[in-house]
């Protein structure tokens, strides 16, 4: 090697060494651009804007986050108990003085050996103030379902309505719809209905 070659060989090596150490990651280095946008700013005389300073790091080694901390979620107003609301009790018409109670209908049912199983009140169905269909009492058997009306034009009505299926005296009606009581069987219910004070 010559000591022409030499000069240059150094100028080489400083050249790599300088693009090395100031080359590093390219996120480090601010883009050409934004490079370019400050020289314009400072060749205009305008004030030059401060470059964001990295942040420094914490003990642990991690930088701190630049958002600021989420605020906590409110603390509770109070508790906000729901209480249960029943419904107001059903009031349902009274049934006639002197008419039958349907459970005495179906006691004289049974007294006189008709089938009458499984009975059960169901006169809520009759609905909220007699609303539903009005009637006072009801009770379901296997055999028959006795209704009792607060007068004698509801129960006619309502008989009429279920004709064929139904049976009324008074202000009682048999149904027959969902029981399903044989035909034959039907006269003797009736009978025991009729003869009942």
């Amino acid at each position: 090697m010559t000591h022409r070659s030499l000069p240059a060989v150094g100028v080489l090596l400083v050249a790599v060494a300088l693009t090395a150490g100031c080359g590093g990651d390219d996120a480090d280095r601010p883009d050409a651009s934004s490079a370019s946008s400050l020289s314009a700013t400072a060749a205009s005389g305008l004030p030059t804007p401060p470059m964001p300073s990295p942040a420094a790091p914490s003990a642990g080694g991690v930088a701190p986050s630049s958002a600021p901390p989420a605020p906590p979620p409110p603390a509770p107003q109070g508790s906000t108990e729901r209480r249960q609301v029943s419904p107001p009790p059903v009031v349902l018409p009274r049934r006639p003085a002197g008419a039958p109670g349907a459970r005495q209908v179906v006691d004289a049912f049974v007294a006189a050996g008709l089938k009458a199983t499984h009975p059960k009140d169901r006169s809520i169905d009759c609905g909220p103030d007699g609303l539903g269909l009005g009637c006072s009492e009801l009770i379901a058997t296997d055999a028959v379902t006795v209704y009792v009306f607060p007068d004698e034009t509801s129960a006619a009505d309502i008989a009429q309505t279920w004709s064929g299926q139904s049976y009324q005296h008074g202000a009682v009606v048999l149904n027959y719809l969902e029981a399903r009581t044989p035909a034959a069987d039907r006269p003797r219910y009736e009978k025991v209905l009729a003869n009942l004070r």
